[in-house]
């Protein structure tokens, strides 16, 4: 994946000390990540939809957020040893841009990308809902779910136009007009601007009313349902999510600004935008198992789901008495697990 050869000026020749050192760093990074990352990432995602499934009847409008959440974070770490272990050579067949398989990772990748920014940007909203009017059932695990399938059938349809190009590419001889598709500078601008400027405007505006309202004292506020360290998880989320996102979106934005002037970008630069993307990109994966650590380690009602699920999968069909329960739960857990 990592290539920076672009540093000597030309991307031709030998690659110069400080290129050779950062190929080395990043190499060792990617396969630290592959080795921890990838297993935990996809692991804790897969406990995470498991336990709130399992408990159903337990969970809040934030939980429901998170398994989609969860989920998307399984396709990117599926996603993520494909694309690390790819060499930086983007000529490589498997990679052309007509091809198939890239053009299907390419719509995994932004469908889950789509699906992780939305998920956050109406986990803001419904907060701020669930705060302002908490005897409403407006923000209710009912009306989530039905959310959630939109922003799933949402993100399909933005992708489109991936699946759009891969046509274009078989028919291109017989139809003209879909040379012009080939482009995936407007692809990228729609990304960039439904894919981050619109979650990230929403998110803006749900986080200025909810501290607008935490300043204000009303009866309301006793009586709300979710609990206060949802807050906490809420600002974590945002900042991490938009943390690890955002370097995407803008080189994204950066490549389409350079290509759509019209004038032939020097390969220096072209380059650098490349690696910026690469590492961006990078970011973006890490995403798919930070989450889930966070969600973990900063939800209350986790690890009491947690220990009703191996509770279950201990005792089957037979029924528990509390001794028993207690016993499958401390002595019949996995070694590692901690609550």
């Amino acid at each position: 994946m990592w290539g920076c050869t672009w540093l000597n000026g030309t991307g031709r020749g030998e690659e110069p000390p400080i290129c050779q050192d950062l190929h080395l760093g990043l190499s060792v990074l990617s396969l630290l990540y592959l080795t921890v990352g990838v297993p935990v990432g996809l692991g804790y995602n897969a406990l995470l939809v498991l336990v709130n499934l399992h408990s159903k009847s337990s969970m809040t409008m934030p939980d429901v957020y998170f398994v989609n959440m969860a989920i998307a974070g399984l396709v990117l770490s599926t996603l993520a040893p494909v694309h690390l272990l790819s060499p930086p050579n983007s000529r490589w067949a498997l990679w052309n841009f007509s091809s198939e398989v890239h053009i299907t990772l390419l719509t995994l990748f932004n469908v889950s990308s789509l699906v992780t920014m939305y998920s956050t940007a109406l986990l803001s909203l419904d907060y701020y809902i669930e705060r302002a009017l908490p005897r409403t059932y407006m923000a209710s695990v009912y009306n989530t779910r039905h959310v959630c399938g939109f922003v799933w059938g949402g993100a399909l349809l933005t992708s489109f136009s991936s699946l759009l190009i891969y046509i274009c590419s078989h028919v291109s001889t017989r139809i003209t007009e879909c040379s012009k598709m080939q482009d995936t500078e407007a692809a990228d601008a729609i990304m960039v601007f439904i894919g981050y400027a619109v979650p990230a405007l929403a998110v803006l505006y749900a986080l200025v009313l909810i501290s607008r309202i935490r300043k204000e004292d009303t009866p309301l506020d006793q009586d709300w349902r979710l609990d206060p360290s949802v807050h906490r998880l809420l600002v974590a989320t945002v900042y991490t999510q938009f943390g690890l996102w955002t370097p995407y979106y803008l080189t994204l934005l950066g490549h389409t600004v350079l290509i759509s002037r019209g004038k032939p970008v020097d390969a220096y630069y072209m380059g650098i935008v490349h690696f910026a993307k690469d590492l961006s990109k990078f970011l973006a994966f890490s995403s798919s198992f930070v989450m889930p650590l966070l969600y973990r380690y900063m939800n209350k009602t986790f690890p009491s789901k947690l220990r009703r699920l191996i509770k279950k999968m201990h005792c089957g069909h037979r029924h528990c008495s509390p001794d028993q329960a207690f016993v499958a739960v401390w002595e019949g857990a996995p070694t590692g697990l901690s609550y």
